[in-house]
């Protein structure tokens, strides 16, 4: 039997760049898909339409991680829909620039809501529910190792995300569960390139040794082998795919 045969994967962020390409992926490696989205409906339902052709079974929930009811209503529509999970991915996020002097306390907050309390609570019920051998998929970034004016707020929700999975992984000892972050370098997805000169995307794209950005594709392989069989003894690690970026 394939080791995906029956198991459920719910990929949150599934309407954005990366987490669209992941779920996609994951159906393609044989998870049934649960994409969850926050306000984009057309693009998670465009997701679910490609898994479905790919012969997998697929259902869209609206949730916003920050919120802890939505991600409760997530988890459960979930259980009730296929009777149990495997695979939690965690891409949902966001990113607002501003510098610390100013003092945008409502931008830091909205940030931290998002990016660290939603992977708080999505790795709250992850822990609950999650089948024995499964696997937690977090994202951080590679900007950490940068600290780049304006990027205060959003590096300090990810510092706080890679905190969180090591504690995680120790706290699901004995379960033969996996807790991991994917911390990518330059994507090009429409929200990367978004406001950006084709100088600016040009110079982005110099900075790894590879010299180009990446692309979802490439952050989706990354969860594909830490979701597979080969990625089985890989835990409380946070694996920087970012072309040599940082």
């Amino acid at each position: 039997m394939s080791h995906t045969a029956n198991k459920i994967a719910i990929v949150t962020g599934a309407s954005g760049g990366i987490g669209g390409i992941v779920a996609t992926r994951l159906a393609r490696d044989g998870f049934d898909i649960v994409a969850s989205y926050a306000g984009r409906s057309d693009a998670a339902d465009t997701v679910i339409s490609q898994v479905t052709q790919i012969g997998r079974r697929g259902l869209a929930v609206k949730a916003d991680v920050g919120n802890a009811d939505d991600v409760e209503r997530l988890f459960e529509e979930t259980i009730e829909t296929f009777g149990h999970v495997d695979v939690v991915v965690n891409c949902a996020g966001i990113m607002t620039l501003g510098m610390i002097v100013d003092a945008d306390i409502a931008a830091f907050d909205r940030v931290i809501a998002t990016n660290l309390r939603g992977t708080f609570l999505v790795f709250a019920w992850a822990a609950k529910l999650l089948s024995e051998g499964g696997r937690i998929i977090a994202f951080s970034s590679s900007v950490l190792a940068k600290s780049f004016p304006t990027y205060g707020a959003y590096i300090a929700s990810k510092a706080g995300v890679e905190g969180l999975v090591a504690v995680l992984a120790n706290e699901l000892r004995g379960r033969k569960i996996t807790v991991n972050a994917v911390a990518p370098g330059p994507v090009g997805t429409e929200l990367f390139l978004k406001g950006k000169s084709a100088e600016q995307i040009a110079t982005l794209g110099k900075l790894a040794p590879l010299e180009r950005l990446g692309t979802p594709d490439d952050i989706a392989k990354v969860v594909s082998f830490l979701v597979g069989p080969d990625g089985e003894w890989v835990n409380a690690q946070v694996l920087r795919a970012n072309g040599g970026f940082a």
